[in-house]
């Protein structure tokens, strides 16, 4: 059980018996009233999104998951395919269990896997993933690492903001939970 105020988005909760990945939480106070947690939920079941207020005084059961970590292997249409390092077991999931993670995602990739009572609910990402730069526009003479930003087109066809000195051909690490870019890998 953890206070409704410790609710962060990507945790997992049983609410009403029900397995929830919360994606947004606002805490707020109205007032002199007394304050609640507005949080978005999208459940792990249907897939359908929900919004439900807890009291900051609430209480809520927080998923005991086990993390396990598996390769990425391949896809095949809406399905993709991953294998247990450890037992070569392999699981198939699909695009909307993986979600936005799946545009930072290559081949013999690792990723940390989330069970509930032996199903798969979802996926840790990894804290930053290496991706090279297939399209952007020329640097510019001069260029610094200043408040503008390009767009950049990398090898998964996902298109993050990179400062003008990144050309095509560089790999640029970035962080797979909100697409914004690290650094410049050598």
């Amino acid at each position: 059980m953890v206070q409704a105020t410790q609710l962060r988005p990507g945790m997992i909760i049983v609410h009403a018996g029900e397995l929830y990945r919360v994606t947004a939480v606002h805490h707020l106070t109205p007032g002199n009233k007394r304050g609640f947690m507005q949080t978005k939920m999208k459940s792990l079941r249907t897939g359908i999104g929900t919004e439900y207020k807890f009291r900051s005084e609430d209480r809520v059961d927080q998923a005991i998951l086990d993390n396990r970590q598996f390769q990425y292997l391949y896809a095949e249409g809406d399905m993709h395919t991953f294998m247990d390092t450890e037992n070569y077991e392999q699981i198939t999931l699909s695009a909307d269990t993986i979600g936005d993670l799946l545009n930072y995602l290559l081949p013999e990739s690792m990723v940390g896997i989330e069970f509930h009572d032996g199903k798969p609910v979802g996926i840790n990402p990894p804290s930053t993933v290496d991706l090279k730069v297939v399209d952007t526009e020329p640097s510019m003479k001069g260029a610094t690492a200043s408040a503008s930003y390009k767009p950049a087109k990398l090898e998964t066809g996902v298109t993050v903001l990179v400062p003008p000195f990144v050309q095509v051909g560089d790999k640029v690490r970035v962080d797979p939970t909100d697409g914004s870019y690290q650094e410049r890998v050598k």
